[in-house]
């Protein structure tokens, strides 16, 4: 045997040791270090930058290893070929080199010049990403207790379990999934507030199935949060074509939450995206070069947070992108400003939009019924879909997804209920692969099943007030079982007969035993 066939034997029997869910918990241990001590709002934030550090080390000291292996007399060769890789990690900034250091005082300051010279290093894929987070700070209690804290976590991720060598791993994205591991655990976690910058992978799958995205598309999240949602149609993309040709773009509001969707995008290799950080709508970022406009795109797909108070009202009627043609969106609720921009940003011919909303937005009358109607006479709005209920992290209200299309081939609206059909937990409602499955199939298909889906015409709609609540649509009423009074009565003789049978024999044991007359 060779020893290449023998490297090849090994490397499989390290990945038969490998589990997912192995790495998971240990990089959910981790928290363990702050936990009690501060809120996981903000250790979350130190967690996953840390995961993020081992993992660009471990790659980075993997491939030199292996230039050196190769090249080991030549330095000004293994150290020009390391500058052509993905990223750069300058001398002294590696997890490795703190790790070495942790006993030393200072930890915190090490850790923040050592983000800032990778970011320095790497100009646009990591611009700016790290200025939202920082070690040295009070949060961690005293100097002394901080630096213990830090050491600790520098300790955690040094475990064996949390090698990420491309040696060892091979191509599993081990990291990519337990990036996203933490970020679910951290949302259900955390309440409302986490939960606005992570979208269920289930509800992400729908979406991008539904939208399905092709090679070639542009793929656009106005509120991207971490970037799951994007990534999922990357996903699509690369699955069905196995082309990589395609760009995601994206506006994340929250700075912290920007820096995660681009250290998200980076550790699954997503090269070709633009994230910008910033306000959606007070201030779009995604424009074409002059300036001039926005640009648009195939697909446009979120889940924006649900009926946002102060969202840019004051603003909206000098709106230089003439967003709010068709209203302006009430002031304390800012669902139709986020549906109003997405379909402002599709292209004319393939653009295609998917968006989770509360179920206000499909019946709130005053302006929002003005916007909705104009939507449907424009023939924009394509699907409705109900959601159940307990599926989004930080509320329990049920949502819906709406689809619109630029370029439809009908008039009529397709409503489907999914609302009932779910895999209940203790917490948190999930749709289960059959259910998504389901709600594919009706979407394709494009016909009305019974208690399940129905085809509206334009004019149903309109009789209905350009109503979309969905029970109007999707008659779900089961009618009860007819009571069959006769055969009630005779099992209630039947019972009556038996119980006196009972008592007649319960009267003969006590006489046996000498209780009674």
């Amino acid at each position: 045997m060779t020893d290449s066939a023998n490297n090849s034997n090994e490397l499989i029997d390290q990945l038969d040791t490998i589990v997912q869910p192995e790495v998971n918990k240990a990089v959910w241990a981790a928290c363990d270090t702050f936990r009690g001590v501060i809120s996981a709002d903000t250790y979350k934030d130190f967690v996953l930058t840390m995961l993020f550090l081992k993992y660009i080390s471990d790659v980075y000291r993997d491939e030199y290893n292996k230039l050196t292996e190769q090249y080991g007399d030549n330095p000004d060769l293994i150290n020009a070929m390391m500058g052509k890789q993905r990223f750069v990690l300058p001398t002294g900034t590696s997890f490795w080199d703190l790790h070495e250091q942790r006993h030393q005082a200072g930890n915190g300051q090490r850790i923040d010049q050592a983000l800032h010279a990778i970011e320095e290093a790497n100009g646009g894929k990591l611009k700016n990403v790290f200025q939202d987070i920082m070690f040295n700070t009070d949060k961690l209690g005293p100097e002394k207790q901080k630096n213990e804290l830090l050491r600790h976590l520098l300790e955690d991720f040094a475990k064996d379990s949390l090698d990420f060598r491309p040696s060892r791993v091979g191509g599993l994205d081990l990291i990519g999934n337990a990036y996203e591991y933490l970020i679910k655990h951290f949302a259900a976690g955390s309440g409302r507030s986490a939960g606005e910058f992570y979208t269920p992978p289930e509800v992400s799958d729908l979406l991008a199935a539904v939208l399905d995205p092709q090679e070639g598309d542009q793929i656009c999240d106005p509120a991207c949060g971490s970037g799951s949602l994007l990534m999922k149609c990357g996903a699509i993309v690369r699955k069905n074509s196995g082309s990589k040709k395609y760009a995601l773009f994206g506006q994340e509001a929250i700075g912290s939450t920007w820096a995660l969707a681009k250290m998200n995008m980076f550790l699954h290799g997503e090269d070709n995206h633009r994230i910008e950080w910033g306000d959606t709508i007070r201030n779009p970022l995604l424009k074409e070069k002059d300036g001039s406009g926005l640009i648009h795109f195939d697909v446009v797909t979120a889940n924006p947070p649900f009926s946002l108070d102060k969202w840019g009202f004051e603003d909206a009627s000098n709106d230089h992108f003439g967003r709010f043609r068709r209203g302006i969106p009430p002031k304390t609720k800012g669902d139709y400003a986020f549906i109003s921009h997405m379909v402002e940003t599709l292209k004319p011919e393939t653009g295609r939009m998917g968006v989770v909303v509360p179920h206000g937005v499909l019946f709130r009358a005053s302006s929002e019924g003005k916007i909705r109607q104009q939507l449907i006479e424009e023939n924009l709005l394509d699907t409705v879909i109900g959601l159940p209920e307990k599926l989004f992290f930080g509320t329990g209200i049920p949502a819906a997804i709406l689809i619109f299309k630029k370029h439809k081939t009908d008039n009529n609206v397709l409503f489907i209920d999914a609302s009932r059909e779910f895999k209940s937990g203790k917490n948190q409602n999930q749709l289960t692969p059959d259910n998504i499955r389901k709600i594919i199939n009706t979407y394709k298909a494009r016909e009305s099943i019974d208690k399940y889906a129905y085809l509206a015409s334009f004019e149903d709609i309109k009789e209905n007030d350009f109503n979309l609540n969905i029970p109007r649509y999707v008659d779900t009423f089961e009618e009860e079982a007819e009571i069959d009074l006769v055969a009630v009565r005779n099992e209630r003789v039947q019972l009556k007969n038996e119980l006196q049978a009972l008592e007649t024999e319960m009267e003969g044991y006590l006489k046996e035993l000498g209780y009674g007359a």
